[in-house]
């Protein structure tokens, strides 16, 4: 950029003191400063729809007044309080930040000690124009090379897909991956009842670390979204694109798409009980040979989709799901969800194990202050995930997007107890966390129901199909302590260190030990899962 253009920028960016607002959150696990006031229930506040509405959430709190503290010195305050350029006028606002992740990283374990890093440089831009548009965008140029438990996900995954991102081009001798990542929507806001998005992205729902309805664990996908707010109620209704991974794939031709439509109505009964209503259909572009393109079946919003689905002959996949939350004195949250694909009663009460019991539950909780203790928090989950789950007779509607599964990261066919410990003072970060997942994994021939890539007609077995039950049976432990501390509240840009044990235990396979140890200069903006 030339020098007289950069000078004009910064010195403009300090000449406005109103701050605009972006229309939403990013949906980062590790910080969450926002929820001790959003899960009060006196606000009454629709916690399982992520990433959160910055409009919403401003009429509660603000990031300025819980992490802005004003310097003297005009450039440090810049540095530690403000957007990197700032715009502002009566009709159109807009802000750019730097957005980025310098990680090295030393990993110990299976005889590999080589150093690991990630090069992310990027950019991101967001504004309004009036009260009534809001716009934001984000590019990403990466270059990484894994050496811990991170590559052998990426392995597990296939294609180079590193995980919540995109397919990576190799590059160098040592496993390194060269990729992109892009992110972006509009938003138009008519008025308090009605807002219309139209991005790409990654959308979640739930109360939990994980979501098995709907999470944010594969990459970004085009989607068109309404929600509504009326009385006591939040009603979202998405339809999204995605694509699958076909067989015998020619090169430089595109993956060919699948379609989801998904309706979510949370009901906030009381100050303390909310209840929600989940349902989503996927289908193939092309479905057993005939192109159907986009389902115009599905476009009413106000529908139950599957008696829809079923009155056309459809041979998509359906899944329905329950959601809810109990908040007891006014920071205790209790929450949970529901996920059912195929259900027999007349199977179930014979504990059986048939294949065709497909469904999953979470049971979660979540407290802060503990003790009385400000900012000390602790969060606990339990997940179960049934075998079949998810997968599809066709590779086309699965439940999943470009090789990786739009809910629970691992897919099917496990149980996980995964606990959280924070504590944060000023710009310090405390972050400690354990989990313990249990799951049954194929070998070549095998379908026991874990790999929700495979087509479930062709499963090992009608019946005894039970968590951990497989070829391979894994027992995975993650402990993780992380520390950071915020340099800007603005783009949530970091410094963290931090150290990360997993073991793996496997009937078939070697057990593995590893321990990494990283440091990391970073706008931690996003989630990207690999702790199991």
């Amino acid at each position: 950029m030339d020098n007289k253009l950069l000078l004009f920028l910064l010195l403009l960016s300090f000449s406005f003191s109103v701050f605009a607002q972006d229309n939403s959150v990013h949906q980062n696990a590790s910080f969450q400063p926002y929820d001790r006031y959003l899960y009060n229930s006196e606000n009454r506040f629709h916690t399982s729809v992520k990433p959160y509405d910055m409009t919403e959430v401003n009429k509660i709190v603000n990031i300025d007044t819980l992490y802005v503290k004003e310097c003297k010195n005009k450039y440090v305050n810049h540095f530690l309080n403000n957007d990197w350029v700032r715009f502002r006028s009566n009709v159109f606002n807009f802000n750019i930040n730097p957005t980025f992740n310098f990680e090295l990283s030393q990993h110990n374990g299976d005889n590999n000690e080589d150093l690991g890093w990630i090069n992310d440089r990027g950019v991101f831009v967001n504004g309004n124009i009036t009260d009534k548009v809001y716009f934001y965008s984000a590019f990403h140029e990466i270059q990484s090379n894994f050496t811990d438990y991170r590559r052998d996900r990426i392995k597990e995954l296939g294609h180079n897909t590193i995980p919540g991102i995109s397919r990576g081009k190799a590059f160098g001798e040592n496993g390194g991956l060269d990729y992109a990542y892009a992110e972006g929507f509009v938003s138009y806001i008519p008025n308090d009842y009605f807002r219309f998005q139209l991005g790409h992205g990654k959308n979640f729902i739930g109360d939990g670390y994980r979501s098995l309805i709907l999470s944010d664990n594969a990459q970004n996908y085009p989607y068109f979204k309404i929600t509504t707010n009326v009385w006591h109620l939040k009603y979202v209704m998405m339809w999204s694109q995605q694509y699958y991974l076909d067989k015998g794939h020619l090169g430089n031709t595109r993956y060919p798409k699948k379609w989801n439509v998904m309706h979510y109505l949370d009901w906030s009964v009381t100050k303390w009980l909310n209840i929600a209503f989940f349902e989503t259909i996927n289908w193939g572009d092309d479905t057993l040979g005939t192109h159907r393109g986009f389902e115009f079946n599905y476009i009413n919003p106000c529908i139950f989709l599957r008696p829809v689905e079923f009155s056309i002959g459809s041979p998509d996949n359906c899944l329905m799901g329950l959601t809810g939350k109990l908040t007891l004195w006014e920071n205790h949250v209790f929450y949970g969800q529901a996920i059912l694909d195929e259900f027999k009663f007349s199977e179930f009460k014979k504990h059986s194990g048939w294949w065709g019991s497909k469904y999953g539950l979470q049971a979660g909780y979540k407290t802060f202050d503990i003790a009385g203790v400000k900012n000390l928090d602790f969060q606990t989950e339990f997940n179960y995930v049934r075998p079949f789950i998810y997968s599809h007779f066709t590779y086309s509607q699965n439940y999943a997007h470009a090789g990786q599964p739009l809910a629970h990261p691992r897919g099917s066919n496990f149980y996980e107890s995964v606990s959280f410990l924070r504590y944060s003072w000023k710009r310090f970060f405390f972050d400690a966390r354990y989990s313990y997942m249990v799951y049954g994994a194929d070998t070549t021939g095998t379908n026991y129901g874990g790999d929700i890539f495979k087509l479930y007609q062709t499963r090992t077995q009608e019946y005894d199909n039970k968590i951990g039950v497989g070829a391979d049976k894994n027992v995975i432990t993650y402990k993780d302590f992380t520390v950071s501390y915020m340099l800007n509240p603005k783009s949530n840009m970091t410094i963290s260190l931090g150290v990360t044990n997993r073991t793996q235990k496997c009937d078939v396979h070697d057990d593995k030990n590893q321990w990494m140890y990283f440091v990391g200069f970073r706008t931690d903006l996003n989630n990207f899962y690999y702790d199991f």
